[in-house]
């Protein structure tokens, strides 16, 4: 895609995003007009007349607001993570959860669940464990002789395997009738008990990360070419390949910590960016980020207003992403990256 073309089709995708954020807004069991809902979040800026029911304040500004926007920091988060390992590991087939991330996430969650902690501290929990485990997966890689990037990713298998074993016996000793339930849904993705105290606890670590990978996005490209490009260049590959991991890490497991285990999300999304802004990473980022925040909050709209029970986030991404992944790979070029 032409420079030219690029930054019209990147407006157009944030034009998306609040397009889909009002939207969010309006949907649900308890309908509320696009008119209305747009007259309670100004006047939260400007004094206006009142004229609607304090109900409709309270669902749109307690409720659907910090849930749509946790819902657009998760999608962007996880999709910028799949677009940054894609590009690191040369792999189309990787996910932000590749190092273990998820499974020592899970885990964490599980333990503070069995324990009876809040929602504070089971995030909390999540996100160190979820750290844990990729820091495992990374003295594990560097361990042997074979520093490469396949090593890095076998070793994110096994310590994601060592946890998802654990997170399997936290099950097992679980109480059936209080305990597994929570975990059980948990592991499956919810954004259903978001507050704005979660928002911003979360807003704090993904936004700057999103920041920081939209600024190094470009040394993408230069780590693609090889390392020994990379260091005619002057740049350093090591380094820069911890930094990018480092940060993706970082949105990774607060992304997880707050909504679960959310599928496919940051595998699919950075394919359907690259299809349309192409492979260069300096745009596959920024669209990766516009393109998962709609994805994200398009599936968290469907799984409280679908049925009268909430659908949890991972069966629904799982049910989408497959076939439409599928798609992609069939009409997809070889020469993706």
């Amino acid at each position: 895609m032409k420079r030219g073309r690029f930054l019209p089709t990147l407006l157009l995708m944030w034009m998306g995003v609040l397009v889909v954020l009002l939207a969010s807004l309006c949907l649900g069991r308890y309908p509320i007009a696009p008119k209305t809902v747009l007259q309670v979040l100004v006047s939260r800026i400007t004094p206006i007349v009142r004229t609607w029911d304090p109900t409709v304040e309270t669902v749109v500004w307690q409720v659907r607001l910090p849930r749509a926007l946790a819902a657009a920091l998760v999608g962007a988060a996880l999709a910028s993570g799949g677009a940054v390992f894609q590009g690191l590991f040369h792999n189309p087939l990787v996910s932000p959860y590749v190092l273990g991330v998820s499974s020592g996430a899970g885990f964490g969650a599980a333990v503070a669940i069995l324990l009876g902690a809040g929602a504070a501290v089971t995030q909390a929990s999540a996100f160190a464990t979820g750290a844990l485990a990729v820091s495992l997966t990374w003295l594990v890689a560097q361990s042997g002789r074979d520093r490469s990037h396949v090593t890095l990713v076998l070793a994110g298998f096994v310590i994601g395997s060592l946890f998802s074993s654990l997170v399997a016996g936290a099950q097992y000793v679980a109480d059936p009738s209080t305990k597994l339930p929570q975990i059980v849904f948990w592991l499956m993705g919810s954004l259903a008990s978001v507050q704005w105290g979660d928002l911003l606890r979360t807003v704090v670590v993904i936004v700057p990360c999103l920041l920081a990978i939209t600024v190094l996005r470009w040394k993408l490209n230069i780590l693609s070419m090889g390392d020994d490009e990379a260091r005619s260049l002057g740049e350093n590959p090591g380094a820069m390949r911890a930094v990018l991991i480092g940060l993706t890490t970082m949105t990774t497991g607060v992304s997880v910590a707050l909504s679960g285990v959310i599928g496919w999300v940051g595998l699919v999304v950075p394919h359907l960016a690259r299809g349309i802004v192409g492979p260069d990473s300096r745009r596959l980022i920024p669209a990766s980020i516009a393109l998962g925040a709609i994805y994200m909050m398009v599936i968290d709209d469907v799984a409280r207003s679908l049925t009268m029970a909430e659908i949890p986030l991972g069966i629904l991404t799982g049910i989408v992403g497959a076939p439409v992944f599928a798609l992609l790979l069939r009409r997809s070029r070889s020469d993706w990256n």
